[in-house]
């Protein structure tokens, strides 16, 4: 194993420390499966030959009760070594997927989309969901194949060769031999023969499931510019290649079945043919000499998972690595070491911040100065690409600014955790997920605690309550994939309905109204003017509709603020917001 695999080794081994009484309980039943085993045929082949020579019962009665005992034995500690086996392997994944997911929740959204490539295009879900689920699952291998059997392995060759030796030394060296030959020679040139094709079958695995998922979320458009044979061509290419190296993965199993039966037929023989002089010049008992050969050739059922285990190593390893890409990623956005008390009151100040997305981008924000009342409403318009939305993104802490201040309540933004700035604010955003379950629990994952007449009386306030009830299921009808069976506007109502049932004093709006019709951006703005009563409110917007709502609107252009005022006062202005007014009216008429 070079360096890098090594390293990763060792990592996955640091894992399976908090379990390392249970897999020494499977190593040592895995040794007592394979010892009755091993017992069993050398106990059975003395019987046989002893029964030969006709003596009384009573000599052989030790004998047929090892035979039972043994038997009894084999299968008891059988399904206790794989009971114990797989406990351990399933308590790791379990701790293995839960310590990812904890790894992968600071994260979001600002390292997944860029550290995993330096262009900037971040994890896609395929790749993700692969990483999360074919990855982890991967692990297993190590811990059921490569960790215990060569400890089990071990303790084989040991006890079988001082039991060996003591009917003859040299007996004894050709079984540890060949037997290091079939557990470890055997297993190392499997793993540099199939390493580099484990590594690309791990890489090519993610990539055809991402290619799946890209193609299912992007299905309607795919069929709507004729573009089925095209992507299915692409996704022919990656599963040949993928056949390709699984055959070759098979054509290496192959090998080193084969020389793991060679190895084991090579000892055989060299002890039957080491015995043989040692029975006919009257050294060894002639009872014996099928005990030895038996007991050599069942011994290597312990060299049997080795290869198998060195041939995945490179496909584990590389899971591992992707895994732990993830797990060694520092977050965008780090909590302080103190946490702080929470802040008095509610107001929001920017000054002279500035902010760009990567060191090699041009800045998005440009000395940026403004202040929100507690209680109040400031409306931020602009065109797209403006960075109005980035102002949303900086508040909750997805992306950490540098330079410049942020202030909640008086008090510098970064000092606060990021858990409590969360339960402070509440946002109806332009894309707001829902999750594939039922209505009632999609607007209860504001709030896990609101009783269902919180919810209700929520919903009621939403305008949504009256559409709840005329589905057949009401609350507990089913949404479908983000939403799916839901238009724009019932989205934009759940989303507001969750806004009033986490009630936080704070409330960031960042395109509410987007892609829905005029009729339903009206009625959408009319329950929001209830909504931003008494809360401090971050409304984000380039749609130039019902803004007298706001205290103050800001106009944002190229990051910085071109404008600023009342909607009355930037209208007599003349200026850019007139500009854009007419405009989208003209648009409308």
């Amino acid at each position: 194993m070079n360096e890098s695999t090594t390293a990763t080794f060792l990592r996955l081994l640091k894992l399976a420390k908090p379990l390392r009484g249970l897999m020494a309980l499977a190593v040592l039943l895995g040794f007592l499966t394979i010892g009755c085993g091993i017992a069993l045929l050398a106990t059975s082949a003395y019987l046989i030959s002893a029964a030969a020579l006709h003596p009384a019962v009573s000599a052989l009665s030790i004998a047929i009760v090892g035979v039972r005992a043994f038997g009894i034995g084999r299968g008891v500690f059988r399904y206790l070594d794989r009971l114990v086996s797989h406990e351990v392997v399933f308590r790791l994944l379990s701790r293995i997927r839960v310590w990812l997911y904890n790894a992968i929740e600071p994260l979001a959204p600002a390292r997944l989309l860029s550290f995993a490539r330096g262009d900037g295009t971040g994890l896609s879900s395929g790749d993700l969901l692969s990483r999360i689920i074919s990855d982890v699952d991967a692990l297993q291998n190590v811990y059921i194949r490569v960790i215990s059997p060569p400890m089990v392995a071990l303790v084989v060759a040991i006890s079988v060769w001082l039991f060996l030796g003591a009917f003859d030394p040299l007996i004894g060296v050709v079984f540890i031999v060949t037997f290091l030959l079939a557990t470890v020679g055997v297993p190392l040139l499997t793993h540099v023969l199939s390493h580099t094709i484990g590594e690309r079958l791990v890489t090519l695995n993610a990539q055809l499931k991402t290619e799946v998922v890209n193609n299912i979320q992007g299905m309607p458009d795919i069929v709507a510019f004729g573009q089925e044979e095209h992507q299915a061509r692409r996704l022919s290419s990656l599963s040949t290649t993928l056949q390709r190296l699984q055959r070759q993965m098979a054509n290496i199993t192959g090998i080193q079945s084969a020389l793991t039966n060679l190895f084991t037929n090579l000892a055989t023989w060299l002890t039957l043919l080491l015995a043989i002089p040692l029975v006919t010049s009257g050294r060894l008992p002639g009872v014996l000499l099928a005990m030895l050969v038996l007991t050599v050739l069942s011994s290597f059922e312990a060299a049997q998972p080795l290869p198998a285990a060195f041939q995945q190593l490179g496909s584990t390893t590389q899971a591992a690595r992707r895994l732990f890409e993830i797990i060694d990623t520092r977050s965008e956005v780090e909590d302080p070491k103190e946490v702080p008390p929470l802040p008095q009151r509610y107001d929001i100040e920017f000054r002279d911040l500035a902010f760009r997305y990567t060191p090699d981008q041009p800045p998005v924000l440009h000395d940026l100065s403004f202040r929100v009342p507690e209680n109040s409403c400031v409306a931020i318009v602009g065109s797209s690409g403006a960075g109005k939305s980035t102002i949303a993104r900086l508040l909750l802490r997805f992306w950490e600014h540098r330079q410049g201040q942020i202030l909640l309540g008086g008090q510098e933004l970064q000092g606060y955790r990021q858990e409590d700035i969360h339960l402070l604010m509440s946002v109806v955003a332009q894309d707001t997920h829902l999750f594939n379950t039922s209505i009632y629990e999609n607007l209860r994952i504001a709030n896990h605690d609101a009783e269902r007449e919180a919810i209700i009386t929520a919903a009621k306030q939403a305008q949504i309550h009256d559409f709840i009830e005329s589905l057949p299921q009401g609350y507990d009808t089913q949404v479908g994939e983000q939403g799916l069976f839901l238009s724009g506007g019932e989205r934009q109502r759940i989303a507001i309905a969750r806004a009033l049932l986490k009630d936080a004093p704070i409330l960031i709006l960042d395109e509410p109204t987007t892609n829905l019709d005029s009729l339903t951006e009206r009625e959408i703005l009319r329950t929001l003017r209830t909504l931003i009563q008494g809360h401090t409110t971050i409304l984000i917007t380039h749609r130039l509709v019902d803004l007298d709502m706001a205290n103050e609107i800001l106009v944002l252009r190229d990051g910085e603020i071109a404008e600023r005022g009342s909607e009355r006062q930037l209208m007599q202005n003349e200026g850019l917001y007139w500009q854009m007014w007419n405009l989208q009216h003209k648009v409308l008429v």
